[in-house]
């Protein structure tokens, strides 16, 4: 499916649809329908009896095959979770060998005698060697192959991975677009959420980060150092991943900058007094600093390092910097 706020880029597409490349890069916000997108395109592509307007039919034996995720010539490669292992807190990766088994796949004759489509999502999450092993193969894409890669974060993709591919930006839906998605499909706290979540209505809902999130917003409002204490114990229990409470963290702060100039919060809006009152005893050069500290940690979101101590250390540190130390 389509979602709303992309028929005119789809309308687009078709629009030059004999002009098609091998190989798509379609980019823009995470949780948006990107990877919805592509997967539309894919069926078209694929349909054995498409409409005037290359829609695909829905009801042809490819697309059936299809909508059972069984289609023979159909490739997705996504990140690889170790057996036995959860992946919460380590980066997950498309490996090398997952690139070659379907490289060696397309190099054969189709299943059912039409294209191959290859959807790599997201493609930064390829590794090194994997994105070197898909280099190769789209300097000579073989015949009726094609490649739909999506990318949350393209400027972590090869340069020339890139220039292969016919880039394409996908919008993000309006406030307006986004809060009736969620108002239609039942969402609580919506507005909330939704701004949270950057105006990207596709979030995967997840209650229990919702309550302890919550919990460190009173936190952040009022630190003290025993509740900072109980508060990383609390988080490494639950075996999340730093990034999570990185970037829960970094919004704040980026929200008491908002503040710090008289403007409204974005991501935690129900939380603006909390934050006008913390951005009037601050300054920016402690807001900074406070925010560098974070910004090092991130290429260390999803890594093994002990996530109780950097929860304490952080938070001990915007302790001070709330007392404005």
């Amino acid at each position: 499916m389509i979602y709303p706020w992309h028929h005119a880029s789809w309308q687009q597409l078709i629009d030059h649809w004999q002009q098609s490349p091998q190989a798509w890069l379609f980019t823009g916000k995470a949780n948006i329908g990107k990877t919805a997108f592509a997967q539309h395109l894919a069926q078209a592509l694929l349909c054995e009896t498409p409409t005037t307007q290359h829609e695909p039919c829905g009801i042809c034996p490819s697309c059936h095959l299809f909508s059972q995720h069984s289609h023979p010539d159909f490739y997705t490669l996504t990140p690889e979770i170790p057996e036995g292992e959860s992946g919460g807190r380590k980066l997950l990766q498309i490996k090398i060998d997952a690139v070659r088994e379907v490289i060696e796949h397309i190099q054969l004759t189709s299943v059912r005698g039409g294209k191959r489509v290859v959807l790599i999502q997201p493609a930064e999450s390829m590794n090194l060697q994997a994105a070197n092993a898909l280099l190769k193969i789209l300097e000579e894409p073989p015949e009726n192959v094609i490649f739909l890669l999506v990318s949350h974060s393209r400027d972590k993709l090869l340069p020339t991975i890139k220039s292969r591919c016919r880039q394409w930006i996908l919008p993000a839906p309006t406030h307006t677009e986004a809060l009736a998605y969620l108002h239609h499909h039942h969402a609580e706290h919506a507005a909330t959420l939704l701004a949270f979540h950057g105006g990207a209505p596709l979030f995967e809902a997840n209650a229990e980060q919702d309550a302890l999130r919550n919990e460190l917003l009173a936190l952040l409002a009022a630190p003290r150092l025993l509740a900072i204490l109980d508060y990383a114990h609390t988080f490494d229990q639950k075996k999340w991943a730093l990034a999570v409470f990185l970037d829960w963290l970094q919004k704040w702060l980026l929200d008491i900058g908002l503040a710090y100039h008289n403007l409204p919060p974005q991501y935690y809006p129900n939380q603006q007094a909390a934050l006008q009152h913390i951005a009037e005893k601050t300054t920016p050069a402690t807001l900074f600093d406070l925010v560098a500290q974070i910004n090092r940690l991130m290429p260390y979101g999803h890594h093994t390092l002990s996530v109780k101590m950097q929860l304490e250390s952080l938070l001990t540190e915007y302790l001070h910097f709330w007392q404005n130390k």
